[in-house]
């Protein structure tokens, strides 16, 4: 009962210290050094801790290798879904449709920053969007586009360095704001 105890702590602590490292490592790649250096002390603190856990005790508990590995595949699956809820960093949209203008006027109004191309397609003229937001608004951004076309044709790229981002949100004035205006 002690080491199936000890192995569900074990396969928890490596879910957690996984988590810790799929968002350190994304955090490095959007160039967030402060964020990462924390994860990274965090994320080795506790990988030292656990691993020597089992380093000392695998040989007569050999269940506790599979609880480890389960924690890790575990925690690299939870780390994912943790990042895209987080949604770190900037991304830009392309959206290509006969009905670009209309769809960019509900952006506008929404708030956002779209810029507008004229083209031409196979089936005739359409217009492309072009979109740089943060990836927290990308679901907002795209379910306008689809009220207005379903099967509209999108694409997504990771932005790098971004000079400016507008956001629906920043224009209006917060809980906060409401409050300091009276």
């Amino acid at each position: 009962m002690a080491v199936l105890l000890l192995g569900i702590v074990i396969f928890f602590a490596r879910i957690i210290d996984v988590s810790i490292s799929t968002i350190r490592t994304i955090s490095i790649v959007h160039g967030r050094t402060k964020i990462a250096f924390f994860l990274g002390l965090i994320e080795v603190s506790m990988w030292l801790v656990v691993l020597t856990t089992v380093i000392d005790q695998i040989r007569q508990q050999p269940l506790l290798a599979v609880f480890y590995a389960l924690g890790f595949s575990t925690g690299n699956v939870v780390g994912i879904h943790l990042e895209r809820r987080i949604a770190l960093g900037q991304i830009i949209l392309r959206v290509i449709t006969p009905r670009g203008g209309m769809i960019a006027e509900r952006l506008w109004d929404a708030g956002y920053a779209v810029t507008t191309f004229d083209g031409e397609g196979r089936s005739g003229p359409v217009v492309e969007l072009y979109a740089v937001c943060e990836r927290k608004d990308l679901d907002c951004m795209l379910d306008i586009v689809k009220s207005i076309e379903p099967d509209a044709f999108y694409t997504t790229v990771p932005a790098g360095n971004v000079s400016k981002i507008y956001r629906p949100m920043m224009d209006r004035p917060g809980i906060w704001g409401a409050l300091k205006k009276k």
